[in-house]
């Protein structure tokens, strides 16, 4: 009964707050921009996202927002201190002004007294954004992780729904964790997740048929973690890791995740089968991702030498964590042999003192997104790390702009159409982590970065928990919570292992980038 009390109350707010109010007659001019939030002032924007509904920020008893179309005209929305806009006068804005803009104008009543202030523009690109979106919710507080899900997003309004809960399956006794979520070339049929401890496993699901593989062997050091699905094949490429996590007390990381081992392997879906892509053991070799035509997997790697004999792997990587910095190298791939050519060199980030990592290949194989921090692998706890955007046609680097921020970006992801990019970044209040997305032209300009818009403009300051690992999608998921849940109390198949590790040395070709090549800022 009170959630749907609740409902009804809600109902009756959002239809008080999406009237159209009347403009003042008599109002002040201020020389600036409203301070709203989220800050959708002068954004490029998909015709299909759902509605940038905003509050304003101040002593505000009463606001009116005027959107003002390419065909001049307009429409008014506001009440107390929230631009709440009607789903369907949205998207009827969003289909006049595509490609093009909208001009908003916002008044205030502060002190009894209306405030005018200078206009900003939401200009709506041709271009569509891929309707779903997920990413794993959970508590920033290292105590609480049994309490997660992984949630899929409708980018064109505002529902949401659990692809899987961990808590169908945890109890007090086998508690769980999910993490690493992925598609095969952005459809939902074919996608896998993995489930830590309790009814651990990775869940694999081909066709919609869910099913939980072990893909530890004797002859690797864990099952998979970082996950690469090959964009037509059935193959996957995994890393696999041994990470642990320590803590910072003084510093605004807070808190540090190494992996202290990793190699690469490639699971073949059909046979059930495991094979080493690379694994030697002065190397950490991470994150991989294949070009959108299979041909390349790309990945990351840091040469890292163990000196200490008294202390275990993972004490000697505490201690020294500071000196891991991660290459980005990539391998040509044999279909027809399931076989990988020599390690070429695509970045010496560690040349610059700087570490890269999460290479990601734009679907026309242009651009590599990656992150830069100044050394490690896990970026999304360093408030320095920032998103940067090689070439591949001239291998030049740069920083990436009108998207970083002084604080954490990382776990960025293309859209299909490589027009959209969406990353986490921890800009708000360096706590938690939220979904923005960017506009990348043609040209490759990316544009300023906004946040997923939600009903209410209060959420995120009442929402506690992160998103991380956002991936977009072109379809949803429709195996069901249920399904997935049933299948976590089965047994997993038993992956086999069938080959040594690559023992391949670093030959080949290299595309090293120069010096007189990249700037690094």
């Amino acid at each position: 009964m009170k959630k749907i009390l609740y409902i009804v109350i809600y109902a009756m707010t959002v239809v008080a707050c999406t009237h159209h109010p009347d403009v003042p007659q008599n109002y002040s001019s201020v020389n600036s921009q409203p301070d709203i939030y989220p800050d959708y002032k002068d954004v490029v924007i998909p015709p299909n996202i759902a509605p940038l509904n905003f509050g304003v920020r101040g002593n505000v008893s009463d606001c009116v927002a005027r959107f003002t179309l390419p065909n001049n005209q307009t429409i008014t929305f506001g009440s107390d201190n929230k631009v709440l806009i009607d789903d369907n006068d949205w998207k009827e804005m969003l289909a006049a002004a595509k490609g093009s803009s909208i001009k908003v104008e916002v008044f205030t009543n502060e002190d009894n007294q209306w405030k005018a202030y200078q206009s900003f523009t939401i200009q709506v690109a041709n271009e569509e954004i891929d309707p779903y979106i997920s990413y794993r919710l959970i508590f920033p507080s290292y105590v609480a992780y049994e309490m997660l899900c992984i949630s899929q997003r409708n980018l064109t309004n505002f529902d949401e729904k659990d692809i899987f809960n961990n808590m169908m399956v945890s109890g007090e006794k086998d508690g769980q964790c999910i993490n690493c979520h992925s598609y095969q070339n952005y459809g939902t049929k074919n996608m896998q997740f993995h489930m830590r401890q309790g009814h651990g496993g990775t869940m694999l699901v081909v066709n919609d048929k869910p099913q939980k593989i072990d893909l530890k062997t004797d002859s690797t050091i864990s099952a998979g973690v970082y996950p690469a699905w090959h964009p037509t094949l059935p193959l996957i490429a995994y890393s696999t890791n041994h990470t642990g996590q320590s803590f910072h007390t003084r510093s605004k990381a807070k808190i540090e995740v190494q992996d202290s081992e990793s190699d690469l392997i490639l699971y073949d879906i059909e046979k059930n089968e495991v094979r080493y892509i690379s694994g030697k053991a002065d190397e950490l070799e991470c994150f991989p991702c294949w070009t959108p035509d299979g041909k390349y997997l790309y990945y990351c790697s840091a040469h890292f030498d163990y000196r200490n004999d008294s202390l275990p792997k993972s004490g000697e990587m505490i201690m020294r964590y500071e000196e891991v910095r991660y290459d980005i190298y990539r391998k040509s791939f044999d279909a027809k042999k399931l076989s990988f050519g020599p390690t070429e060199l695509v970045y010496k980030a560690s040349d610059d003192s700087i570490s890269a990592t999460f290479p990601r290949i734009s679907p026309d194989g242009r651009y590599l997104l990656t992150g830069i921090a100044p050394y490690g692998c896990f970026h999304v706890w360093h408030p320095t790390a920032d998103l940067y955007l090689m070439d591949l046609k001239t291998n030049k680097l740069r920083k990436l702009e009108n998207v970083n921020s002084p604080n954490a970006e990382s776990y960025h992801s293309w859209s299909s159409n490589g027009r959209w990019i969406v990353f986490i970044s921890r800009r708000d209040d360096n706590n938690f982590s939220r979904l923005y997305f960017a506009y990348f032209d043609k040209e490759g300009k990316a544009h300023k970065a906004f946040e997923l818009p939600q009903r209410d403009p209060d959420f995120y300051t009442y929402f506690m928990r992160s998103y991380n690992v956002p991936e977009f999608m072109k379809e949803p998921v429709t195996v069901t919570p249920q399904e997935l849940a049933s299948e976590a109390f089965r047994d997993a198949k038993k992956a086999t292992f069938v080959s040594a590790p690559n023992a391949d040395g670093r030959s080949g070709a290299s595309i090293k980038v120069t010096e007189a090549e990249h700037v690094v800022n």
